[in-house]
């Protein structure tokens, strides 16, 4: 007796819905693995596909990263400073975003940022889209310093000095903490370190010929 299926066949994905399968795929990959881990053979295994359809919809595989990394990065810079509330003072606004930054929950970011600043010495696209990721944070926080300078909430008048200065601490912070090597409370410190970015970031460095306090003063 001859049957037939009631099912029905799959949906043919058009190539639009078939790129942004490719491109959420290599996502998740980097997001669990880094961005060393996106060879196009990677990717097609975690989408489901072959190789070479991969390689069809994404030809350039430097274009490729640089475009995951910006993306992995961006909605994290966008998520995060949605968490600014103008009804509250920018300085406790940084407070929080510090804390957010290293409470040990993005290591997955820490690790595409990482590597994309290890693979970019031999990448020039992913380069370029890392200083243009970091130049758009930098510029998002000094946004926020300066207006609490307007304010007269604090007393940084080098805000891009500041915001480069916090930064420098987040990824540093952050990088080492991926080889468990880090304060145990980096939050607190950062906050330490965060009170004088925003209060005395132009105090000149110590000359060398300047005398040393005593360790008995």
């Amino acid at each position: 007796m001859k049957t037939t299926s009631t099912g029905t066949a799959p949906r043919r994905m058009s190539p639009e819905e078939r790129d942004r399968a490719i491109f959420e795929g290599a996502i998740g990959l980097a997001r669990e693995s880094g961005l060393e881990s996106m060879t196009v053979r990677a990717v097609a295994q975690r989408v489901g596909v072959t190789p070479a359809l991969v390689a069809h919809y994404r030809p350039v595989m430097d274009d490729f990263l640089a475009e995951v990394f910006g993306e992995i990065v961006g909605a994290e810079r966008d998520e995060v400073m949605a968490g600014f509330d103008p009804e509250r003072g920018v300085r406790e606004d940084l407070f929080r975003m510090v804390e957010t930054l290293l409470d040990g929950s993005r290591d997955d970011v820490t690790l595409v940022w990482v590597q994309a600043w290890a693979l970019g010495v031999r990448n020039e696209t992913l380069a370029a889209r890392v200083r243009t990721e970091m130049d758009l944070w930098q510029s998002a926080i000094e946004e926020h310093l300066a207006r609490a300078v307007a304010s007269g909430e604090i007393a940084a008048s080098r805000t891009d000095t500041a915001a480069w200065m916090l930064l420098a601490m987040i990824d540093g912070m952050n990088a080492h903490s991926l080889v468990t090597w880090a304060p145990h409370d980096r939050a607190d410190l950062a906050r330490r370190v965060l009170s004088v970015a925003l209060d005395h970031p132009d105090d000149p460095a110590p000359s060398r010929d300047a005398p040393r306090a005593s360790l008995s003063s």
